[in-house]
């Protein structure tokens, strides 16, 4: 079945209007078990996978892990707070793109610092202020799509007429994926300055284990991301 190129990229940009940003404000502010962490969670991220029926969003060997990990802290006799809650959002973005010592350089300084840390400035007020930018971006990314779909429209002019119209969308599959395979670099090189400037033996994992095995700490995490 051939799918209409104007009814291709309104279902995209639809699919961007239902990334919703959870506020901090949605969270309960009483701490959870585990079980009631991950229907929170499911119930308020599932809408944006890609395959709703069968997609994990967050299991109790996902939370496991993340602990093992020191991504998380611990839970206070069985139970998560919201803070935890607030770092398991920032870890379900990260974990598509970054690896697991990545994710460890950028949220160990945010726990070791404003993971509750009894001030009016803490976790919360970070993740209001990232995500709050992130919801700002939305229109800019969605004006983004709909300039690169265009410009792969007019690709392939000369191409076979029975195959035009799937290298045009190979086109443009091409250009997003060299825009996410290009901002991927620039996050890996300010992570990759940010253990420079605090040295590399202060993130868990990423020195020592390392260089005993390299593949095998990351292997393990994403098995049960």
């Amino acid at each position: 079945m051939t799918i209409d190129n104007d009814d291709l990229l309104n279902s995209i940009l639809s699919s961007l209007d239902r990334i919703e940003y959870i506020s901090p404000d949605d969270i309960p502010n009483i701490d959870l078990y585990m079980d009631q962490v991950t229907t929170f969670m499911d119930n308020r991220l599932r809408p944006t996978s890609r395959y709703p029926e069968e997609d994990k969003i967050l299991t109790k060997t996902m939370i496991n892990n993340y602990a093992k990990n020191d991504l998380l802290p611990p839970p206070v006799k069985k139970k998560y707070s919201k803070e935890h809650v607030l770092l398991l959002i920032f870890i379900y973005y990260y974990k598509g793109i970054l690896s697991i010592s990545d994710i460890q350089t950028l949220l160990k300084p945010i726990t070791e610092h404003f993971f509750h840390n009894g001030k009016a400035f803490n976790l919360e007020s970070i993740y209001r202020e990232a995500f709050g930018m992130e919801e700002k971006q939305i229109q800019a990314l969605k004006a983004d799509v709909v300039e690169k779909f265009k410009v792969a429209e007019q690709t392939f002019q000369d191409a076979p007429a029975q195959h035009a119209d799937f290298l045009r969308k190979f086109a443009f599959i091409c250009t997003l994926s060299f825009d996410v395979y290009v901002k991927k670099l620039m996050i890996e090189k300010m992570v990759d300055e940010l253990v420079k400037a605090e040295g590399s033996a202060d993130i868990p994992g990423r020195g020592e284990a390392r260089k005993k095995n390299p593949k095998s700490q990351e292997a393990r995490f994403q098995e049960d991301m």
